[in-house]
């Protein structure tokens, strides 16, 4: 059967140099890769109904890559490695040793140099990744251009396992609302270092090479320099949070904005679709994105349960039973019980107020005077459009944020 796909593929246009060495698997509908100037080299491996190919792209030139159930948009090129239930939105560059998972989403013309590890990862348009990287459980924005977007440096690692075995450590580099818009400041993470999940780092700012960032940085334009520890050795107090509101916080934050994206991706994404393959592309950013925030409602519901235990013990070690830490924690284990609802409330939310409705209504004008491409059409909104635009998906952050947020 897999033969028969790929003769399938040949007849319909698909270049592939050596048809013995490509393995399609016969779940996947030939139908769903385009003819039109795709090329499957050598050693590459498709499987999965979901997966996509659209025209103009090229997987596996520098290295063999297996493919699974994984969206690949127009003038792609994937250079090796492994892709699993991940999209590409098109115009994106993935360089060999690639290991990318699912929950990942790359905007058009975001990038990566080789051996980069992405999960649970968003990238907006222009974002680029040098090598060396491990970058799950992150969103960056930034940047208006190719020529003047967001970087993170080669070797940098985004810390996202903790000694108390959580992952309740996403972080976000710039904010939703600012980011779609495309207008925002890079943001540049320097090499040879890394981010100690969850923070928030703001527009404009610069890491330091080496530097190790562990604190939030909401304003913009900043030079953030992580030292390094002295040696020293201390007691390790096991099972025991002492930072429950940054926590916890950072990703209610985290998750609201993936909410507000979930609008964002329900009403203006869905206005350039061309055709099937292009409808097919945004249904797969839309699940992607429905993946990524069950994961993150669910790692806040397992930090939470951590906190238990880690009361029991902060109330066994002191006569003040209403110490501010142990309040923090009641707090975190008191709101995420309402978090769930909330989130889902505002996800299954089709009603547009007055700013998100005037929004699409002037991305549909912009629509009908041009092509539908994405870039082009956001980078055309006039300041006053894109403030209403802002204020729709802010609203929306807020609206959850309010309600939720502990201390």
């Amino acid at each position: 059967m897999e033969n028969n796909i790929v003769k399938v593929l040949i007849k319909k246009g698909v270049t592939i140099p050596n048809p013995e060495s490509v393995y399609i698997s016969s779940d996947v509908n030939p139908n769903r890769i385009s003819g039109e100037n795709v090329t499957l080299y050598s050693g590459c491996k498709i499987v999965g109904k979901k997966s996509l190919i659209m025209k103009n792209s090229h997987i596996g030139y520098e290295a063999p890559v297996t493919i699974e159930n994984t969206l690949v948009g127009e003038n792609t090129t994937l250079k090796g490695g492994f892709f699993k239930e991940s999209v590409f939105a098109g115009d994106n560059s993935f360089g060999s040793g690639a290991h990318v998972r699912e929950g990942t989403i790359l905007e058009e013309q975001a990038n990566a140099a080789h051996t980069v590890g992405l999960k649970q990862t968003i990238l907006f348009p222009f974002v680029t990744l040098g090598s060396l990287i491990n970058f799950c459980d992150c969103l960056m924005a930034g940047g208006t251009s190719r020529k003047d977007h967001s970087e993170v440096g080669s070797s940098f690692v985004h810390f996202n396992y903790t000694p108390n075995q959580d992952k309740a450590t996403a972080s976000m580099m710039g904010t939703v609302h600012d980011g779609v818009m495309l207008t925002c400041k890079p943001i540049f993470l320097g090499g040879q270092g890394g981010l100690v999940g969850p923070v928030r780092i703001g527009y404009g700012c610069i890491t330091a090479a080496g530097s190790i960032i562990r604190k939030n940085e909401l304003k913009q334009d900043r030079m953030l320099l992580g030292g390094a520890f002295k040696e020293i050795s201390l007691p390790r107090q096991y099972a025991v949070y002492k930072n429950v509101s940054h926590i916890y916080n950072n990703n209610i934050y985290y998750i609201a904005g993936l909410v507000a994206l979930k609008s964002w991706y329900k009403h203006i994404r869905p206005l350039f679709v061309y055709d099937e393959f292009s409808r097919a592309l945004i249904k797969g950013m839309q699940d992607s994105l429905d993946t990524c925030i069950k994961e993150r409602i669910h790692r806040l519901a397992l930090f939470c349960e951590k906190l238990r235990l880690s009361k029991d013990i902060l109330v066994s070690q002191t006569k003040d039973k209403h110490s501010k830490l142990i309040m923090l924690h009641d707090q975190a284990m008191e709101s995420v019980n309402r978090a769930a609802p909330i989130f889902k409330t505002e996800c299954d939310n089709e009603t547009l107020p007055k700013t998100g409705e005037d929004f699409v209504q002037a991305v549909e004008k912009k629509i009908s005077r041009t092509e539908k491409i994405y870039i082009q059409v956001i980078q055309s909104l006039a300041s006053d459009e894109i403030k209403k635009g802002r204020q729709w998906l802010f609203d929306i952050e807020q609206g959850m944020v309010e309600k939720l947020l502990i201390g």
